[in-house]
Parts: C-alpha cells; sequence; structure tokens
C-alpha cells in the first residue's frame, strides 16, 4: 500500500480524474476538525474512495504543558467519525506556555526527557483507546543530550509501548546533518513495531546542510535506504508520499508511488523478482 497526503492545493484535480490512484489518503486531523461546506464535501468524496491515515502537527508530545485534552477529544471525535486507520504524530514540541510556536522543535535525548515523553505518549494512547506511531523528526541542533539519538528513539519505543512512523527521508537527513551513517540507525533501530512509512523529499542548502522540505521529488540516495529498510522490516506496511507544497503534475506523484511500490515488491519478494 502506498498512499497520498490530501492537499487542496490538487484535491479537485484528484477527485475528478484517475491519474492519482494511491492506496489511501493522510490528513493532519486539526487541518480538517470543524471544517464543512465545500471542503467537508471534498473528503467526504475522498473519504468514499480511500481508506483513512492522520499524521498530527499540534500534539506537542514533548512540551513541558500538560495534554490538552480539549484537543485531543476533537482529534479522537475525528478518527472516529472518519474511521482512521492510524493516527501518528512527531516526536518533538511545538508548544509551551501555551503558546504555539509553529515549528517542530526537538527534544533533549536525555533519560529526564524519555520519562517524560513516554508517560504523555501512554496517557494519549489511554484517552483515545489506541495506539498511535510517533515519528522521529528533522533536526538540525541536538539539545544538550546527554545519550545518542538512536539509544533515545528506542528507549521510548520501549517506554512508550507505542508504534513507530519511520520517515526514511527525516534518518537520511539527520544522517547527513550529523554526520552518521544512516544504514548502521537502521540496523540499531528497534523496528519491531514499525505501523507506518513516510517518504519524502528534502532541499541541500550547503555542503554540509540539507533541510526536510516535503517541496521536492525523492532523490536516489533516499530511494536505496528505502530498498535496505523495507528488506530489514520483512513486513508489508503502509507507505505515504509526503509532496506539502511545489505540487508536481499528478502523473509524477503517481509515478514516484508506483516506484515505491515496485521497490517494496522487489525488497518483500526479492526471489520472485531475480526472476521476473
Amino acid at each position: 500500500m502506498v498512499g497520498i497526503g490530501f492537499r487542496k492545493d490538487f484535491a479537485e484535480d484528484f477527485l475528478s480524474s484517475n491519474t492519482l490512484s494511491p492506496s489511501f489518503i493522510e490528513v493532519a486531523p486539526e487541518n480538517w476538525m470543524g471544517v464543512g461546506g465545500f471542503w467537508k464535501k471534498e473528503l467526504q468524496k475522498a473519504l468514499e474512495k480511500y481508506p483513512l491515515y492522520t499524521h498530527g502537527l499540534s500534539l506537542s508530545i514533548g512540551s513541558p504543558d500538560p495534554i490538552d485534552l480539549q484537543f485531543l477529544k476533537q482529534v479522537k471525535s475525528f478518527l472516529k467519525e472518519n474511521n482512521a486507520q492510524i493516527y501518528s504524530e512527531h516526536l518533538s514540541y511545538s508548544k509551551c506556555d501555551n503558546a504555539h510556536l509553529y515549528d517542530l522543535l526537538p527534544i533533549p535525548f536525555t533519560q529526564e526527557a524519555v520519562q517524560h515523553v513516554a508517560q504523555r505518549i501512554q496517557q494519549v494512547q489511554d484517552f483515545l483507546e489506541r495506539k498511535i506511531a510517533i515519528e522521529i523528526v528533522s533536526y538540525y541542533t541536538p539539545l544538550a543530550p546527554e545519550m545518542s539519538e538512536l539509544y533515545f528513539v528506542n528507549a521510548i519505543l520501549s517506554e512508550a509501548k507505542c508504534d513507530l512512523l519511520l520517515d526514511v527521508n527525516n534518518i537520511y537527513v539527520n544522517s547527513f546533518n550529523h554526520q552518521y551513517n544512516p544504514y548502521e540507525f537502521i540496523d540499531g533501530l528497534n523496528l519491531k513495531n514499525t505501523a507506518y512509512i513516510h517518504m519524502a523529499g528534502h532541499r541541500k542548502v550547503s555542503d554540509d546542510l540539507i533541510i526536510d522540505t516535503h517541496g521536492e521529488a525523492i532523490i536516489d540516495p533516499v530511494y536505496d535506504l528505502f530498498a535496505y529498510t523495507m528488506k530489514k522490516l520483512k513486513k508489508d506496511v503502509p507507505v505515504l508520499l509526503e509532496r506539502d507544497f511545489n505540487i508536481p503534475e499528478l502523473s509524477e506523484l503517481q509515478n514516484e508511488m508506483n516506484l515505491l511500490q515496485k521497490i517494496k515488491n522487489e525488497a518483500l519478494n526479492p526471489v520472485r523478482y531475480a526472476f521476473a
């Protein structure tokens, strides 16, 4: 299964043609909760054809502030009303002292943060009555780390007993910017509870910095890392093609989705494709 983010930028073209044929669509709940009129009807048209996966932006799981239970109540209703298959969020924070920072900021790699975040994830899962999938985010500077990023992520997955959203491009971006081997990171990552994969493009801004943008095509080294990851996983999981802006022709998006599906098939069925 390979899906696409449902964007208002191309929603009408998407729904009125067969150019783009994903296995599912993904939305951010907070962008659609309480929406009525024309756009509610467009979303309902899409949901008549495709299963829904969701990827939140505002939970701020690493924040020192208490979990916003009123917001979470709205999320729970949205997930239930629209039969969402997955609810995922970011291993980051975006709110402090009730001020929304409109960015996904990194959490310090510390034992205190592991305990804090794991407890909050458990609280959210108990409230929603479902597991959530947590995404390893891209970051551009570590904050007084006491442990490695890999140890930090594995500790949270173990403590919180949550699922993993594995954004392969984020691993590539972080490995480039922080000079580690992305394949060794994948080797060391606890992949057992991987429930979802994101794939996206990025932009290289200098010889030692690339930025996760979701606005460019996926590059070959990220496809290669994806193939390696699928071979390590040894199981089929849903994969999302993320494209948030700079949207190309829908046929180009479909070509990227076709390539992702092809890589998945070859990784999971190597003998079959070796003699095809």
